[in-house]
């Protein structure tokens, strides 16, 4: 099962910024798991909606040609956690991309109100590099990311 944290695209400006929601739920058992006695969406999942905001930006710049792979949380600094009934907005950054690497800067907010900052890498992982011995395929980029693209695109008529 692949782990999706965001819930739609708001905003995606090809190669350069997107913006991402995530709706925190208590139907999600994630919310549970960090602290039983307080849900709550915690940072690493954050960080983990921003890398898949950040890498689908980072990827849909290059035409998804390679897998991109988070290399490095270069910086995450977080005020508060997602809590249920809050909306987090993911709003990403594209800093610089070459041939074998991104990076990006982003911020987290919850409603509205700034909660944290997440700088990231990524690594492109070419599908033909025989020394990996990656699959043939795309396997980042699978329908699910790619739908989630798609239907902003449709929703705003790009």
């Amino acid at each position: 099962m692949r782990w999706i944290w965001i819930d739609t695209f708001t905003e995606f400006e090809s190669g350069k910024r997107a913006s991402a929601v995530k709706n925190v739920t208590l139907a999600e058992e994630h919310v549970h798991d960090y602290a039983p006695a307080s849900p709550m969406l915690p940072p690493p999942l954050m960080i983990e909606g921003m890398a898949q905001t950040a890498g689908i930006l980072v990827g849909e710049a290059r035409g998804f040609r390679e897998n991109v792979i988070l290399a490095k949380v270069r910086r995450a600094t977080f005020e508060e956690y997602g809590r249920p009934g809050d909306q987090i907005t993911y709003t990403a950054v594209l800093d610089s991309i070459d041939d074998t690497a991104a990076t990006t800067r982003g911020e987290v907010f919850r409603n509205g109100d700034r909660i944290g900052t997440v700088d990231l890498i990524f690594s492109h992982l070419n599908q033909s590099a025989s020394d990996l011995d990656l699959p043939e395929h795309n396997f980042v980029f699978g329908d699910t990311f790619l739908d989630l693209l798609r239907s902003y695109r449709i929703a705003v008529g790009d």
